[in-house]
């Protein structure tokens, strides 16, 4: 089940930026364009850098390492959107103050010994 998780605060992320945040084991980048927070996976899919570091313009990051560019709308690669080749995306909302992110986080596993029937 996915859920709401807030990762910052109204005013963290300035204007055409992003910034990356750790989610259950994601790194997620979360962007502040056009006035609309967007979210997207934060490594990019060709050598994993943060595309949280890159250039952000017209709803589109382009990674800091090849220039490679990605909507932060719905993901997909915009250099050869007939690829295939996508981010994940993930919904945003604000609550208040706060900038949340909808994902499912991973479930831990109970130990042995630890919380487990004998």
């Amino acid at each position: 089940m996915s859920e709401f998780h807030t990762v910052a605060k109204v005013g963290d992320i300035p204007e055409g930026q992003g910034r990356s945040f750790a989610l259950g084991g994601t790194m997620v980048g979360v962007f502040l364009t056009e006035g609309r927070y967007l979210a997207i996976n934060d490594f990019c899919p060709h050598m994993g850098a943060s595309l949280a570091d890159g250039y952000v313009e017209n709803n589109a990051v382009s990674c800091p390492w090849h220039a490679w560019r990605f909507s932060l709308v719905d993901g997909t690669w915009l250099d050869n959107s007939k690829s295939g080749i996508r981010s994940a995306c993930y919904e945003v909302r604000v609550e208040g103050t706060e900038i949340q992110v909808r994902m499912a986080l991973p479930t831990p596993s109970p130990v042995a010994g630890c919380n487990s029937p004998s």
